[in-house]
């Protein structure tokens, strides 16, 4: 089973990208609100990957993603972020983030996020059946 993050203090806006997530056999989604509650999430469940959103409640998404750096550098992270995707990528340069999502993504990012996750890990992630 592998192990994806959500860290958000907005969960109720990523519920139908969620839901794409748990439908899949092989995946099991665990939540946090804040970047201390994923950090100590990490560091006791390591997950395939990390969805962020780009503000928490105790810090913003980027921040979370260099605090996640030194304990586990293979941490695939994505980040939720309205910023455009020049700004964006500018923003995260250097930090190793897989991918950006717009503020309230969907099932069909879900789908290309477990896609790209298969690829860059080399997992079996069987997708839903629709």
């Amino acid at each position: 089973m592998h192990r994806i993050l959500i860290v958000t203090p907005h969960r109720k806006s990523l519920d139908a990208f969620a839901g794409y997530l748990e439908e899949s056999i092989d995946v099991q989604v665990a939540w946090a609100e804040s970047g201390q509650a994923a950090i100590a999430d990490v560091m006791k469940h390591p997950p395939l990957g990390v969805v962020i959103d780009e503000n928490l409640l105790d810090m913003p998404g980027l921040d979370l993603v260099r605090r996640l750096l030194p304990i586990n550098a293979l941490i695939n992270t994505v980040v939720i972020s309205e910023l455009p995707h020049e700004a964006f990528h500018e923003a995260s340069e250097g930090l190793g983030v897989m991918a950006q999502l717009p503020p309230q993504p969907t099932p069909e990012d879900a789908r290309s996020l477990l896609e790209r996750l298969k690829r860059m890990a080399s997992v079996t992630i069987a997708q839903p059946r629709n």
